[in-house]
């Protein structure tokens, strides 16, 4: 049995919301158009990946500027409680199609202000399967984003596949990637914001790792593409070095079979939709020496305790 993948390395319409999410629209689409069973789109492309902290000194505490564009940031996050994603979810079962969405969400749960790097998984009948927030952001996004938690580390069955994803650099992290490969998980989706310096060597790595195929999705960003609309755009522009020839994330989508081999190398520099046919017996030929959660695994010496609850600052009892 095959699946075929698209691997949608577009550019959000920077922090804009509802533009982003009629451009992630068209994409799926276009992909369903071309027979794509699954299409992925890279990490927090709703409505954009935060940029600015590292151009315009975003660790200067109690600053106007980065009030100001996280503010923008906040009111054109998605909330998913109310339904800001319905109508997408209406497109992929009119589509037929599964997707995976990177997004930055909002939470009346914890406050509606805290921004949470979410990777959203949407089925073919139209049903949110899970929503994972990035348990740890990286480096400057903490200035940003809040950690995630365990509620939506979960797999999904779309065809003989059982598929599961992570956002960027928690794919370094090997217990979450372990939780997935101890639902069965055989398709591994990786997001990123962007760079062919992220993809290259993990993805291939994971999918010799998990005996897996790694579909690594990443987004783009050029300084041109900056809108005029975004608080302090000027800045951000300025702050971009200019050996990047404008570039601040440039793609790197690819695909990894699961003896570690490309099926699609990295792509970068061009906004497109890629595509990968993908074979559950190519996994079943490399778990027949390995396979890490299976037959190579020992749980009477080694296992994974999982919380899979989601934070909520409060719980009422009526």
């Amino acid at each position: 049995m095959t699946l075929k993948i698209a691997l949608a390395q577009i550019a959000p319409v920077w922090l804009d919301r509802e533009a982003t999410l009629a451009k992630v629209s068209k994409q799926a689409e276009k992909a369903a158009a071309e027979g794509a069973d699954l299409v992925v789109f890279g990490e927090a492309l709703v409505p954009g990946y935060p940029l600015w902290p590292e151009l315009t000194g975003g660790a200067q505490f109690n600053s106007a500027v980065q009030k100001d564009i996280f503010a923008h940031y906040a009111a054109n996050a998605v909330d998913l409680q109310r339904g800001q994603l319905d109508e997408l979810c209406a497109t992929a079962a009119r589509l037929g199609i599964a997707m995976y969405v990177g997004l930055i969400e909002r939470s009346a749960q914890r406050g509606g202000f805290s921004l949470f790097a979410t990777l959203v998984y949407i089925a073919p009948d139209g049903t949110m399967g899970s929503s994972h927030r990035k348990l740890m952001p990286t480096y400057e996004e903490r200035l940003v984003w809040s950690p995630g938690d365990g509620n939506g580390l979960r797999v999904h069955q779309l065809g003989e596949f059982t598929v599961g994803g992570l956002n960027c650099w928690e794919n370094w992290m090997p217990l979450p990637r372990a939780a997935l490969y101890g639902q069965g998980e055989n398709l591994h989706v990786a997001v990123w914001p962007g760079s062919r310096r992220n993809t290259e060597d993990i993805t291939r790595f994971i999918a010799r790792e998990s005996r897996s195929y790694v579909v690594s999705v990443s987004a783009l960003m050029h300084r041109d593409w900056i809108p005029d609309e975004v608080p302090h755009a000027d800045l951000i522009r300025a702050g971009i070095p200019t050996e990047s020839d404008g570039w601040l994330t440039d793609g790197g989508s690819c695909v990894a079979g699961p003896d570690g081999n490309w099926v699609l190398e990295p792509q970068v520099g061009e906004e497109s939709l890629y595509f990968a046919e993908v074979s559950i017996e190519a996994v079943a030929r490399e778990r027949q020496n390995f396979d890490p959660a299976g037959h190579y695994s020992r749980p009477d010496v080694t296992r994974l305790k999982v919380n899979r609850k989601r934070q909520k600052t409060v719980s009422f009892e009526d």
